[in-house]
């Protein structure tokens, strides 16, 4: 690539600095009831109140539904007398059919043993009993190239028990619906104890973190704290990076399948 070409793409600092601060705008417009829905960076309530204590033990069955792959990952918590945990993990990865990722909800459930927690696409997360891990999800919008139909606006955790009926074939519980990035944090905390941010930068691009209570204005509560999914890859669909666009950005965007999302 020619270095005239490659220079279109170098911001000034004072240009990422303008980005910075759009961003944070969109953040905090996200946080609030008044501006949520209007605000490209959602900011959405994970219900996930605290980092790992201690209790989370056992063998867990994770699926991710990437861009172009779903992983399928056996990850074994247990105690370790030095680190406090140990965590295991053992994963195998499948191609997605072209068909499947344009088809019906079926189609996907049925050809890879369910959806997935942790889902990748967008997703809001509702509450229920458990104080860590909320069981059930919305899926708002498809991100990625996917385009199935059927699930969108409906829960995916019922998706996936559905699927797993039909198959009919082995027994499994599903425990929790956490995003990819929610995810990533939490497992990271088990090394790191001071870890409370997670990001994704894959497919598409991610992230997490520990914000006040006090100000996620849509949960009811001033007291401690909760994991808000920023779903930050959306940042851009108001028009506040339309300055820094060039011909190869608006190229990409009218020929994806989901044109202006995920700008």
């Amino acid at each position: 690539m020619s270095p005239q070409i490659l220079s279109e793409f170098r911001l000034k600092k004072e240009q990422l600095k303008e980005v910075m601060k759009r961003m944070m705008r969109e953040m905090d417009r996200g946080l609030r009831v008044e501006t949520h829905k209007e605000s490209s960076v959602k900011m959405l309530p994970t219900y996930v109140y605290s980092t790992p204590e201690g209790s989370e033990v056992g063998d867990f069955l994770a699926l991710d539904l990437g861009g172009t792959n779903f992983r399928v990952m056996l990850v074994k918590v247990g105690e370790d007398e030095e680190r406090g945990w140990k965590v295991e993990t053992k994963h195998q990865m499948y191609s997605i059919p072209e068909d499947a990722m344009t088809g019906t909800a079926e189609m996907v459930s049925v050809q890879h043993s369910g959806n997935q927690p942790p889902l990748s696409p967008a997703t809001n997360p509702t509450p229920n009993s458990n104080p860590v891990f909320s069981s059930q999800g919305i899926l708002l919008n498809w991100t990625k190239g996917f385009k199935a139909s059927g699930a969108e606006g409906n829960n995916v955790v019922g998706l996936l028990r559905d699927a797993i009926k039909r198959r009919g074939d082995f027994e499994m519980d599903v425990v929790a619906m956490v995003n990819d990035t929610v995810a990533t944090m939490i497992s990271c905390y088990y090394e790191d104890r001071s870890c409370e941010v997670g990001m994704i930068v894959g497919t598409g691009c991610n992230a997490c973190y520990m914000e006040e209570m006090r100000t996620v204005e849509l949960v009811e509560g001033e007291e401690g704290r909760m994991c808000v999914n920023t779903e930050w890859g959306a940042f851009g669909a108001n028009g506040e990076l339309e300055e820094f666009r060039l011909e190869y950005d608006r190229v990409v965007d009218e020929t994806s399948l989901n044109t202006g999302q995920q700008l």
